[in-house]
C-alpha cells in the first residue's frame, strides 16, 4: 500500500487555512467594486480593505495606518530597501546586512551596489545569529539602513533584534527586519522590536500565495516603489486586490490564536529525539538550539547528502535548504555562512512542522530515515 504524503515544507509555504478560504469567498463573486471608487460599488470594497489592514496591524502591534499592502515578502523587502536608500542616499548610501538574509534581501543589495550603494554583510556565529556589536562596529557616517530578518527560514535561528534596533535607533538609522518567517509563528511586536520597517509574506502564515505587507513606521521616509496613482497612502500604486488582502488578514486574525500555543515545538522536539535516539552521533543539529522557530528543526545526517536522501523519500516533502533555490548540489550558503562543514553541510535536511503535523507522521518519518540512512539503504 501507498505511504501517505507527508508535507514537513511549511517555511517553504503553508495550504490556505479553511477560516481564510471561507473569508476570501464572498469576494469572488460580489464587492466587485473599485476601492477607490466614491460610490455605492467601491464602498463595501474599501471597508473590506480597511478591515483586513487593521487584522494585520493588530498581530504586529501597530497602527493599521502603517500597514501597507503588497504582493508578498519579496516586494515588501524591496520596497524597504530600495525605499530607504532612494529617500536618504544623500545622507550616505550605506547599508547593513547579514550574509544569512534571503535573496529577497541580498539581490535588492546588490542591485542597490550598482546605483552606488555600498554593502556590508555581516558573519554570523555556529548557531546562525548575528553578533549586535559588529552591527555597532560596521555603522559609519554614511550608514543609513541596517537590514537584519527576524528568523531565518533554513535554520530558524531567531536574531536578537531587540539588542540591534537601541543601536540603530541611537544613531538615527532605519532598521529593517525580513519577519517573513516568523509572523505567524512566534510574537512580532514591531513597536517591542523597536524595528523602522518590517516584511510580511502571506503564504507563510497561511493565506494564499501573492500577498503580504509592509510596516513603515509612521515618520519613516520611503521612496515608493511602484508609482502611480495614490494608493496604500501613497506608497504603492495599483487597485487595491481586494481578496488577498481580505485573505491576509483573515490568516493574521486567525495567527493570534495559535502563537504561543506549545503543541508544535512539543512535536518538534520529539521529532528530534527520536532522530537522535535512531541515529546517535550520526545527526547533528543545525541552527541555535534554543532561539530557533518553534516548528523548524535542520539537521544534518553525517556521511549523508541530504538531496539524496530526499529522492528516496518521495511521499514525504521536506527541503535541503530554502525552497528559493531547492535543487543546489552545494551546501546552502546559509550553513556555509555558519562555518558548517561541507560534509555536515551535504547531508542536511529542514523539516518544517505546521498546525496539521502530527506525531504519527513524525514516527513514519523516522521509520523511512532509519531505513534509508541507518541500514545503507541508499
Amino acid at each position: 500500500m501507498a505511504m501517505k504524503q507527508i508535507y514537513l515544507d511549511f517555511n517553504a509555504s503553508t495550504p490556505v487555512a479553511p477560516e481564510v478560504a471561507r473569508a476570501m469567498r464572498p469576494f469572488l463573486s460580489g464587492c466587485f467594486g473599485n476601492p477607490s471608487s466614491q460610490h455605492w460599488a467601491g464602498a463595501g470594497a474599501k471597508t473590506a480593505v480597511e478591515a483586513a489592514r487593521a487584522q494585520v496591524a493588530a498581530l504586529l502591534g501597530c497602527a493599521p495606518d502603517e500597514i501597507v499592502f503588497t504582493s508578498g515578502g519579496s516586494e515588501s523587502n524591496n520596497h524597504a530597501l530600495k525605499g530607504a536608500f532612494f529617500a536618504h542616499r544623500s545622507r550616505g548610501g550605506h547599508i547593513i546586512t547579514t550574509a544569512i538574509e534571503h535573496p529577497a534581501v541580498l539581490k535588492p543589495c546588490s542591485f542597490l551596489e550598482a546605483l552606488g550603494a555600498e554593502v556590508t554583510c555581516l558573519p554570523v556565529d555556529r548557531t546562525g545569529r548575528v553578533d549586535p556589536a559588529a552591527v555597532h562596529n560596521a555603522i559609519t557616517g554614511r550608514t543609513i539602513l541596517v537590514s537584519v530578518m527576524h528568523a531565518n527560514n533554513e535554520v530558524g535561528t531567531i536574531q536578537p533584534l531587540r539588542e540591534i534596533a537601541a543601536i540603530t535607533r541611537q544613531r538615527g538609522i532605519l532598521f529593517h527586519t525580513d519577519a517573513a518567517q516568523s509572523v505567524g509563528k512566534i510574537p512580532v511586536n514591531a513597536a517591542e522590536l523597536g524595528v523602522d520597517l518590517l516584511s510580511v509574506a502571506g503564504h507563510k502564515l497561511y493565506a494564499p500565495k501573492g500577498v503580504g505587507a509592509l510596516y513603515i513606521r509612521k515618520g519613516v521616509k520611503l521612496e515608493p516603489l511602484v508609482h502611480g496613482a495614490g494608493h496604500e497612502s501613497g506608497q504603492r500604486a495599483g487597485t487595491e486586490n481586494v481578496i488577498l488582502d481580505v485573505a491576509l488578514g483573515a490568516a493574521c486574525e486567525l495567527a493570534a490564536a495559535w502563537i504561543g500555543k506549545p503543541r508544535i515545538q512539543e512535536l518538534r522536539d520529539r521529532f528530534w529525539e527520536m532522530l537522535q535516539q535512531a541515529f546517535d552521533e550520526r545527526v547533528v543539529l543545525n541552527g541555535h538550539p534554543t532561539e530557533r522557530l518553534p516548528n523548524t528543526l535542520n539537521v544534518s545526517f553525517i556521511g549523508q547528502t541530504g538531496s539524496d536522501i530526499l529522492a528516496q523519500m518521495e511521499n514525504v516533502a521536506a527541503s535541503t535548504g530554502s525552497a528559493c533555490h531547492a535543487g543546489q548540489t552545494t551546501i546552502s550558503p546559509v550553513l556555509a555562512a555558519m562555518g558548517c562543514s561541507q560534509e555536515a553541510g551535504m547531508g542536511a535536511i529542514r523539516f518544517s512542522l505546521g498546525r496539521t503535523t502530527t506525531l504519527s507522521e513524525l514516527k513514519s518519518v523516522v521509520g523511512l530515515l532509519r531505513r534509508i540512512v541507518r541500514d545503507g539503504k541508499t
